[in-house]
């Protein structure tokens, strides 16, 4: 049962949540029937795989080496590279005002933003003329990264160090979370 909840969800989930499902209430059992799960995807070596996230939340994903040879599978993109670049500049900036979103990415940005809350990856609360933008927990859901907001930077910079290096070294591309492509 963790497994099909997991499956179904597509997104991460946390303990509580999977105890409902198996019908357990201990952290201890829920936790070993996840971490058994997870055990049985890595000694099958399949494409996909299972992980406890740093904060505790379980996911089901593909393996990050299988995402090329099946990205041309799955739909479109989440966001187009424009929304992509405004939503990472959101994100590693966070909370930021709009008006300064603006006036770095261009005035693209108001429809951008506009696209990202509609989506539900950032939320804003009213600053006189201004917003102030924040990434949302769908945000960290969908690019498997900590709702803390502290960590969660750390982790985007380290993505991005990696892309930087790989274009240095002359590998096209950049470094994919869950399929997408990081520009």
């Amino acid at each position: 049962m963790c497994e099909a909840a997991l499956y179904v969800s597509g997104r991460p989930l946390d303990l509580k949540t999977l105890g409902s499902i198996i019908g357990a209430r201990s952290e201890e059992r829920i936790r070993s029937v996840a971490v058994a799960v997870s055990e049985r995807y890595k000694a099958g070596e399949s494409p996909v795989q299972v992980l406890e996230l740093p904060d505790g939340r379980w996911v089901m994903q593909l393996r990050a080496e299988f995402a090329r040879f099946v990205k041309k599978l799955s739909n479109r993109p989440l966001l187009t590279p424009g929304p992509l670049r405004t939503l990472s500049f959101i994100a590693l900036r966070q909370p930021v005002n709009q008006s300064y979103v603006v006036r770095v990415r261009g005035k693209l940005a108001y429809g951008h933003v506009k696209v990202l809350k509609d989506m539900d990856l950032v939320a804003y609360e009213v600053l006189g003329r201004t917003k102030r933008l924040r990434t949302t927990g769908t945000f960290a859901d969908y690019f498997n990264l900590s709702h803390d907001v502290d960590v969660m930077k750390k982790e985007l910079k380290q993505v991005l160090a990696l892309q930087e290096r790989a274009e240095a070294a002359g590998k096209p591309g950049g470094k994919e979370i869950e399929g997408e492509k990081l520009e």
